[in-house]
């Protein structure tokens, strides 16, 4: 131990910064495949021949999946190795990009968003496990994760820019063809960078039918909540779907509380305030989701922007974001989580409200920046404070557990927010076209209640965040949680990964 306390900041050497890099750019590659094929969506629909209501399945689709194996895919990376999964969702999602991108048909390319989704739900839970494993809590750590929220803020309106460049550039298609590209330099990376495993989990570490029950039931109440808009949230099918998906979720958690090696040992959530910070995720990426797909929708069918022009509107968002996200990670130290999660929620929630008052005749300059500059400070600090809460004092047997948890409560709460407020929109938008309302004017007021409802959702973030722990990322819990370290990491000339275990 003397010896470990005695060796230099991991992140301060070249392998440290080269390893932050990487595991940013898995971020990156995984955020950024939510949102790249919004601005494509009307080149997509024309070229597939894609129905007004089955285009949405071309970003839901990535959507139902990611969230849906995403607890499966964090307990993987604790079980069977953080490099072997991280490896493995790289290249089932650079090869499902790749027959996405040369699709023919409609069915295709759903099928190749599905396939990206459980690819991103195995690479997002281990790169994220492996950056709190390796960088030591407290300063280091901070930095790491400050990097990593900004990147992860950045990757949501970058999304919007680069597809708005590929689409009016070499095609739509492209927006899946970039991603094998990088996932060769991912992967390359991995090999170089990280450590490979030694250990196998035994079948028997691996609890099947929980599998089962989390996977079934995650899908199925992000499936209801992707189509409830359509059906209607008092339908019988719609009401049946929930009770089904919630009815699967109970029968995980009692199969957990008996099960020896549980998919989800319910001990994790005896880390202080780690369930604060996924709810607090969770509402806030409801409200920030729906924003960035109103806007859009906003900019392109009202103000008549182009795809590129789309794009290039939110670069001074992503601008904010990073600047934000800096700052948060220095703040940390001195004010400690919540204070950050708080403030930033308030501060997008009143940005996002300020949006909300866009007129049909609307410009950039006066309607639109002021509002999303305000909203990008808020983001940025809530994604690196709620990420840093969430994972700390998280033993490192967990932490792929635990970053599994924080994304999906991100990726559930984006298609709980899209539900609610697309059904917020739609009414609005029905009733006032059937009094013959200009179809500006209602798209413009449907837009309008979408964003109100978005800021209120962002304002509850900031009361769940007050139970969140107020932690300035120094250590929560003893080393003796961890596992030993390996023989071999300790002779390793240069800090070793977690995943060396």
């Amino acid at each position: 131990m003397a010896s470990a306390t005695a060796q230099p900041s991991f992140l301060a050497t070249r392998r440290g910064k080269l390893t932050l890099a990487l595991l940013a750019s898995v971020a990156f590659l995984d955020f950024v495949d939510a949102s790249i094929v919004n601005v494509a969506l009307p080149s997509i629909r024309r070229d597939l021949g894609f129905s007004e209501q089955g285009l949405q399945w071309v970003p839901s689709a990535y959507l139902l999946t990611y969230g849906g194996f995403m607890l499966l895919g964090g307990r993987a990376a604790d079980l069977l190795g953080r490099r072997r999964v991280l490896v493995a969702g790289t290249v089932l999602i650079g090869v499902s990009s790749l027959i996405g991108g040369f699709a023919g048909s409609s069915g295709v390319l759903v099928g190749a968003r599905l396939a990206q989704g459980i690819g991103a739900a195995m690479m997002l839970p281990a790169a994220l496990s492996i950056l709190t494993t390796t960088f030591k809590e407290g300063s280091e750590r901070n930095t790491a994760l400050g990097v990593w929220g900004a990147v992860g803020g950045l990757a949501s309106a970058a999304g919007v820019i680069l597809g708005g460049l590929l689409t009016e550039g070499p095609g739509w298609r492209w927006v899946m063809f970039v991603n094998p590209l990088a996932a060769l330099l991912v992967l390359g990376g991995i090999f170089w960078l990280i450590s490979g495993e030694r250990h196998r989990a035994r079948l028997a570490d691996f609890d099947i039918l929980g599998s089962i029950l989390a996977t079934a039931g995650a899908l199925l109440l992000v499936f209801t909540l992707v189509k409830a808009p359509d059906q209607g949230w008092g339908s019988i099918t719609t009401i049946a779907e929930l009770t089904g998906a919630f009815a699967l979720l109970a029968a995980f958690v009692i199969n957990e509380r008996r099960n020896r090696n549980p998919l989800l040992p319910l001990s994790i959530f005896r880390v202080r305030g780690l369930a604060a910070a996924d709810a607090t995720q969770l509402i806030a990426f409801a409200g920030f989701l729906a924003m960035f797909f109103f806007l859009t929708l906003y900019m392109q069918n009202v103000l008549g922007y182009s795809p590129i022009q789309t794009g290039a509107a939110y670069l001074p968002l992503t601008f904010g974001v990073a600047v934000a996200a800096g700052i948060t990670s220095q703040l940390l130290p001195r004010t400690g989580t919540r204070p950050l999660i708080v403030a930033g929620s308030l501060i997008a929630s009143g940005g996002v409200y300020w949006l909300s008052r866009i007129p049909v005749h609307g410009s950039y300059l006066s309607d639109l920046l002021p509002g999303m500059m305000v909203m990008s400070i808020g983001l940025g600090a809530v994604f690196v404070a709620v990420t840093t809460a969430a994972n700390a004092g998280v033993p490192a047997d967990k932490a792929g557990l635990a970053a599994a948890l924080l994304n999906a409560s991100q990726q559930v709460g984006g298609a709980l927010g899209l539900a609610i407020f697309s059904a917020i929109a739609t009414s609005r938008i029905n009733d006032l076209l059937a009094t013959h309302t200009a179809q500006a004017d209602a798209l413009t007021s449907g837009f309008q209640r979408a964003l109100v409802a978005s800021s209120i959702f962002l304002l509850a973030a900031a009361l769940i965040g007050l139970r969140v722990t107020n932690t300035r990322g120094e250590e929560e819990q003893p080393h003796a949680d961890a596992p030993p370290e390996p023989v071999e990491r300790q002779h390793s000339p240069e800090p070793a990964l977690e995943d060396a275990a």
